[in-house]
């Protein structure tokens, strides 16, 4: 059995790794990726593993969003923390989904249930799949709630989201920053990847807000936007790669 690992956490997925030779040697990770961008050009340039291990939160956001721009005919096992609306949302339509940390019998049942599939099985599992996070269309204006209004702001003129200790924010190219009560996650999924990136755990920036990218010391990228922003912005070498493809993407 071949399987694919898209996970962003280090120990993570150095424990699925050892769990799966125990469960059995002849089991074969092909791959690991930490990303919603890094899992597509996986998947776009592999041939197809028979078994995806997928974390739900990823370092760029949702893995929600990875089929909404490829056909995945593979099934797949998920991975979760805490986020009980996939949990829900899965027990009908996946394999499995296994909470974290993971249990070593916890991904032998998943895998045992996998191995009694037929072809049937997995066909009317992938046709369940595709129905469940169609493609729409994705947003070209917010609402900010001030005071007793909503706000409309049109995203052309948003150059960053920026999150920390809880608190989100959203900052327009004149450098008026508001406040907003969605996670990074919530907002990036309704967002065209084409025009906004996941930089990390702290920034989603535009496109066009970029004016210019520094190749760092260490290989990382340092971002510096069209605004003034409350901390640098870099992106890992992991994902430098992946960046620049996105930047210049047409």
């Amino acid at each position: 059995m071949k399987v694919l690992i898209v996970e962003d956490e280090t120990a993570a997925y150095e424990s699925l790794v050892e769990i799966l030779k125990e469960i059995d040697p002849k089991i074969q990770v092909v791959g690991n990726t930490e990303s919603v961008g890094q899992t597509l050009n996986w998947l776009k340039a592999n041939p197809a593993p028979d078994l995806i291990l997928m974390d739900i939160h990823l370092s760029d956001g949702s893995a929600f969003l990875i089929f909404d721009h490829v056909e995945v005919e593979v099934p797949i096992v998920f991975t979760t923390a805490y986020d009980e609306y996939a949990i829900e949302a899965f027990k009908v339509n996946s394999i499995d989904y296994l909470l974290k940390p993971i249990k070593s019998s916890d991904l032998q049942r998943a895998l045992h249930k996998f191995s009694k599939w037929s072809h049937v099985d997995i066909t009317a599992y992938l046709s369940k799949l595709a129905n469940l996070n169609p493609a729409g269309r994705y947003r070209d204006k917010i609402l900010i709630p001030i005071k007793d209004k909503l706000l409309p702001i049109d995203l052309q003129h948003v150059s960053y989201f920026y999150t920390t200790d809880k608190n989100t924010s959203i900052c327009l190219k004149e450098g008026i920053n508001y406040p907003y009560s969605k996670t990074l996650d919530q907002i990036f999924s309704s967002l065209n990847p084409r025009d906004f990136y996941r930089a990390n755990k702290q920034y989603i920036i535009a496109r066009n807000a970029v004016n210019n990218i520094t190749v760092w010391f260490d290989n990382r990228l340092f971002i510096t936007l069209d605004t003034e922003v409350p901390e640098r912005i870099y992106i890992s070498k992991n994902k430098a790669a992946e960046f620049k493809e996105w930047i210049v993407d047409s």
